[in-house]
């Protein structure tokens, strides 16, 4: 029995007198299609082209052999997470997830993609901790200058790691922007090696291991899911590369936004150096971390140290002084949000300092030591105090 010709859906064809048309193609089992005698050579081969592309398109779908996956699965989840600690905005989640499904499938065992989890998180973080180690701050600043939202995490991370301690790096993986900020962040500390190891391999173990165990639970669910994207003709990496884009998209349009914001309130170091020597200068805020201010003692001369816990404490006789914030971070989102709950409470002469306390040195501006505590005591001069309860200069 002869096969009836088939009708290509929509295929435009070059014709030499330029026009498209519809062309019937003959499809034999196990071949290529076949055209009819009414095409050219060159139609022909367009056809053709076309055929094979789609036809190889549609098997890479989401078909996968077990033998594949068997295979290559533990190293395709050891390059994935590896190359999403190293700071790579690629989510290594929905590829744990895939391979629990594999693993709910019989087609890899659950131990062989655990171990290559639990491995590439240690040796992305043992990486980002010895350079911590080795480089200091200077790591964390150039973290955030290629990154979107790691400036706030600092600030965050100081302030848990304060509370919580090593214990921090079990959650440290759930939590956006932290588990990237996490391992440079203790490495500028003086937590021993071994303490920092223990509590990482414990943090990464619970975070592989429960992803898998989400892609184990809903492995059907997810075969579902794939099956359902191939039937519209898109691939499931063509999914996840949509998300990541749109995802990284959206950061990069708040990074420029929040840029345009920034340029309308900060100032440069030489705005600030000119602006101490006039007649009326300014109020300078130090909005460091404690245990940066304590490891690093020194600031702008006249800083206030601020507690940004406590903002509401800032004295209201300041509304009628300029008001100039700095941190640590280049991209100032920690003054930036001291900004913001200042203008809340009525302040509006507030400056943030481009660069922060790095751009100043950097200019060559001179810097004073903190006070020691003892000397804060015996002074009486509320200046020193670490949260805003100082008063407004005369």
């Amino acid at each position: 029995m002869v096969p009836q010709p088939l009708l290509a859906p929509d295929i435009r064809i070059p014709m030499r007198n330029a026009r498209t048309r519809r062309v019937p193609l003959l499809t034999l089992p196990g071949s290529a299609p076949l055209l009819v005698r009414q095409c050219n050579a060159s139609t022909r081969v367009s056809i053709a082209l076309y055929s094979f592309v789609e036809d190889k398109r549609s098997q890479l779908l989401i078909t996968v052999s077990p033998g594949l996956i068997s295979e290559w699965g533990a190293l395709v989840v050891f390059l994935s997470v590896l190359v999403t600690q190293l700071g790579a905005p690629v989510p290594a989640a929905p590829m744990l997830l895939l391979a629990g499904s594999q693993v709910a499938a019989g087609f890899v065992s659950f131990g062989s993609v655990f171990v290559a989890a639990v491995a590439a998180v240690l040796i992305s973080d043992g990486l980002w901790f010895a350079l911590g180690r080795h480089y200091g701050r200077r790591i964390l600043t150039r973290l955030v200058r290629v990154s979107l939202s790691l400036d706030s995490s600092i600030r965050r991370t100081h302030a848990w790691f304060e509370r919580y301690g090593a214990p921090l790096l079990l959650v440290a993986k759930f939590v956006p922007g932290l588990g990237l900020i996490a391992s440079p962040l203790l490495g500028t500390t003086k937590i021993d090696r071994r303490i920092f190891f223990s509590w990482d391999i414990a943090g990464g173990a619970m975070w592989s291991g429960a992803w898998l165990a989400g892609g184990t639970l809903f492995g059907p669910q997810l075969t579902r899911m794939m099956t359902l994207v191939s039937a519209h003709g898109i691939t499931v990496v063509e999914v996840l590369l949509a998300v990541g884009a749109f995802f990284a998209a959206y950061r990069w349009i708040q990074r420029l936004r929040f840029r345009r914001w920034l340029a309308h309130i900060r100032i440069t170091p030489q705005q600030l150096d000119e602006m101490m020597r006039s007649e009326q200068p300014p109020v300078i805020l130090d909005a460091r971390p404690q245990a940066v201010r304590q490891a690093e003692p020194h600031r702008i001369p006249g800083a206030i140290p601020i507690d940004l816990a406590s903002p509401a404490k800032v004295d209201e006789a300041l509304l009628e002084h300029d008001l100039v914030v700095y941190c640590v971070c280049p991209n100032d989102v920690t003054a930036k949000w001291i900004s913001q709950q200042m203008r809340r409470k009525g302040f509006r002469h507030v400056r943030a300092l481009k660069g922060g306390l790095d751009a100043w040195e950097h200019h060559g501006y001179p810097v004073e030591s903190l006070p020691m505590a003892t000397e804060q005591e015996g002074s009486g001069d509320d200046r020193d105090e670490v949260t805003v309860r100082a008063v407004a200069p005369n």
